[in-house]
């Protein structure tokens, strides 16, 4: 059994994340909005309390940190750092792939930076690391090796992390299903700092009922209703129901719509 939590947040907005440059080791600060960002983010996490608190050595991710205010003082943790991205820093993915079409950086990597199998290397030295903590950790990263990490964590390879998208100033949660150190689990993922959220109903509160069923009777109370006969963006006809007929975390299943499956 294991309580080890892990708190992965990406550091606030930057000049270059506004502008869809690719930051590796530039070292560059936020900007007064990321601040903003980082702040909020603190707010969001000040119910918990954390055993330690690790972050990338630039300062992007270091402001974060600090701005976010946890509580304990933080270690620099190099493995934290973002992809090396080589020839490619500064660049936009437009810009990449004009010159190499077909390009994919979790696939192919960087010129002269790091490659798919240096990250994750890198991402399953620091795994075995932080698997000798306990407790609820926070980590200050970045959006690229943030991906590689989470991918690794539950043993996907580097490229299927393209497919783990991270905003700035947001979180994701790594856990083990059941506490089982043998089963890693995803419990959380980019979640933004603006948007209120609960990190673990039985932690602190009186409300100890699912958070699903605490957001359905909310909607229920205020009238809420899905809109009947409208369309989606695949030309598939919006069904209806009621309030009344939603289906509660505790009750049997109630069917829908007759409308077959979309497609995967």
């Amino acid at each position: 059994m294991t309580s080890l939590r892990l708190y992965l947040i990406r550091h606030g907005e930057t000049e270059w994340s506004l502008s869809g440059q690719y930051t590796g080791r530039t070292d560059i600060p936020l900007t007064a909005r990321g601040e903003v960002a980082a702040r909020k983010l603190g707010l969001r996490l000040r119910g918990i309390q954390f055993t330690h608190v690790l972050t990338s050595p630039l300062q992007r991710a270091q402001q974060t940190c600090n701005l976010a205010g946890l509580g304990l003082t933080p270690k620099i943790e190099p493995d934290l750092t973002e992809w090396d991205n080589g020839d490619d820093e500064g660049r936009t993915p437009v810009d990449i792939l004009k010159s190499r079409p077909g390009w994919n950086l979790f696939r192919d990597g960087a010129p002269h930076g790091e490659t798919p199998g240096q990250i994750s290397a890198r991402a399953d030295r620091f795994i075995a690391h932080v698997h000798a903590l306990d407790g609820n950790v926070a980590l200050f990263s970045h959006g690229h090796f943030a991906r590689v990490l989470a991918a690794r964590w539950i043993g996907l390879s580097v490229e299927q992390a393209e497919h783990f998208l991270t905003n700035t100033a947001s979180l994701g949660i790594l856990s083990y299903e059941h506490d089982c150190s043998d089963e890693r689990a995803i419990a959380l993922w980019n979640f933004p700092a603006h948007e209120m959220f609960d990190l673990d109903i039985n932690e602190g509160g009186d409300d100890r009922r699912p958070m699903k069923q605490r957001a359905i009777e909310r909607w229920e109370n205020e009238g809420g209703e899905i809109p009947i006969g409208q369309m989606n963006s695949t030309g598939r006809e919006i069904k209806t129901m009621p309030p009344s007929m939603i289906q509660h975390p505790n009750q049997p299943a109630v069917p829908v719509s007759s409308a077959p499956p979309s497609e995967s």
